[in-house]
């Protein structure tokens, strides 16, 4: 058994979903054994861009601007409804159904930004809370079979002012995902490809951390045997990105996260590989769109791709690995539009080192610099304090330099940095700058380490025997990775 994983850019359009069929139907010829045997989990991410409109709508609804946040989900539900009516004639049942909880669920929304205890509820999920760390009950209705959907009551999620907001990003953008896959499991259906659609909030069992949260194997393993049970489909699809608390509050895994639920997936279901069909042609080491001149990697270590993903590579999310390396689970990244190219492949060992540099850019990043006012030592007596304030606030840390009492970290421009750095006023001295870029590049040559070590814009370099990593502003990066 494989699990095959679709992004947004490889189902953004009706063409798109074809050719998704196209690949999962040359799967299934390839194989041996009873066409009634499970061969291939196909996890799919929200369709094109999504999830950045799903975002714009919480930003609008969270302002309190409920028209506009009505307006961008209108113009998402057209661009869905095109690609359906292209592919089917019409638009699914159930499809106007999601954008219809979707559309109640922003219009509940109205004021959330400042109205304490609210409570808005999302289709799909039993009300009645369980136990701390047991599996949820079974819902009631349709299981999500070939053609059906989720039915049952009610979870709530509960807005209490601005630090709701990442409450509220899970309820509704989680929906993109729920979307898609109800688009490609009617298409596959109609095109003869039998296939049973999961809702991953019943299976993948999550703690509340919403916008980034962590997995509980062990709970999401029982809860995915229980939906799964008697299944005869040769193809399961469901959503990447998604799952659900154990009291069925909706969450996210983490932006890009559907490489994760589909390696999750893998781990649990002990599959052979995993397969992540992408808009390039394998592993390049580096982003072409900033390097012109970035070149094929045909193989990767896990040691190695987990350390480029935690760098910012886009081509996998950061926890994709871990579960994967410890079943050794080979990864490959193929081009969805050239399925019969061999692509890259991550696996324990490599036939051949990698003999090019890999270079990595993080965007919109923050160079913070703090100093206790009392000069304390920041390493031996501050250290914790001040990575806790960022760490509270949800400001992920890139980068750390110290001297004797100032702290320089490379963080997040995220949305709560500025109450990150407000929390630390009194006790240090900050000083930051943002529009900044962090390079990493892993296997520098001596000619990269030099065009960056004197070059205008360079606020902060490290470098270690294998990786360089460079503080610098947008406007420095240098086009060449040789």
């Amino acid at each position: 058994m494989k699990v095959y994983k679709f992004g947004g850019a490889s189902v953004r359009s009706a063409d798109g979903v074809r050719n998704l069929a196209a690949v999962v139907a040359a799967e299934l010829g390839r194989c041996e054994g009873s066409v009634d045997e499970l061969r291939l989990v196909v996890v799919v991410s929200a369709m094109g861009k999504t999830t950045n409109a799903l975002e714009a709508v919480v930003e609008a609804l969270m302002a309190g601007d409920t028209a506009r946040a009505a307006q961008l989900l209108a113009v998402s539900e057209s661009y869905h409804r095109a690609i359906a009516e292209e592919l089917f004639g019409d638009v699914p049942e159930r499809v106007g159904e999601l954008f219809a909880e979707l559309g109640a669920l922003v219009a509940s929304g109205a004021g959330c930004e400042n109205t304490e205890n609210q409570t808005i509820s999302i289709e799909g999920y039993s009300d009645a809370p369980v136990a701390s760390g047991a599996v949820p009950d079974a819902v009631s209705g349709d299981r999500a079979g070939r053609s059906g959907g989720v039915s049952g009551g009610q979870a709530a999620v509960r807005c209490s002012g601005a630090r709701e907001y990442d409450r509220w990003y899970d309820a509704i953008v989680s929906y993109g995902e729920l979307i898609s896959t109800t688009i490609v499991s009617e298409h596959l259906t109609r095109v003869g490809l039998a296939n049973r659609r999961l809702d991953m909030r019943r299976c993948l069992i999550t703690d509340a951390r919403f916008r980034e949260a962590g997995i509980d194997f062990a709970a999401s393993e029982l809860c995915l045997r229980r939906e799964t049970a008697g299944a005869s489909e040769p193809v399961w699809v469901g959503q990447g990105f998604i799952g659900a608390t154990v009291d069925g509050q909706p969450t996210t895994l983490g932006r890009e996260g559907s490489d994760y639920s589909a390696a999750v997936l893998a781990y649990l279901l002990d599959a052979e590989s995993v397969t992540i069909w992408k808009d390039v042609e394998g592993i390049l080491n580096a982003d072409p769109r900033i390097f012109p001149d970035a070149v094929y990697i045909p193989e990767l270590t896990y040691l190695d791709a987990i350390e480029l993903a935690y760098g910012g590579a886009q081509i996998i999310h950061p926890k994709t690995i871990k579960p994967l390396y410890n079943k050794h689970i080979p990864l490959y990244v193929r081009p969805f539009a050239e399925p019969d190219k061999p692509g890259s492949v991550i696996r324990s060992e490599m036939a051949a080192p990698i003999d090019v540099p890999i270079l990595i850019v993080k965007h919109d990043q923050a160079l913070v610099s703090v100093r206790p006012n009392d000069f304390s030592f920041v390493l031996q007596e501050r250290l914790g304090e001040i990575i806790s304030h960022f760490e509270s606030n949800r400001v992920k840390i890139n980068l750390i330099q110290s001297s004797a009492v100032n702290l320089s970290l490379c963080v997040d421009n995220s949305r709560t940095l500025g109450e990150a750095i407000a929390s630390l006023d009194g006790s240090f001295r900050v000083v930051y700058n943002d529009g900044m870029k962090l390079l990493t590049v892993r296997g520098y040559t001596p000619e990269l380490l030099s065009r960056y070590e004197d070059r205008q814009g360079v606020f902060l370099m490290q470098k270690t025997r294998r990786i360089m990593r460079v503080v610098l502003r947008s406007d420095s990066l240098d086009e060449k990775t040789g």
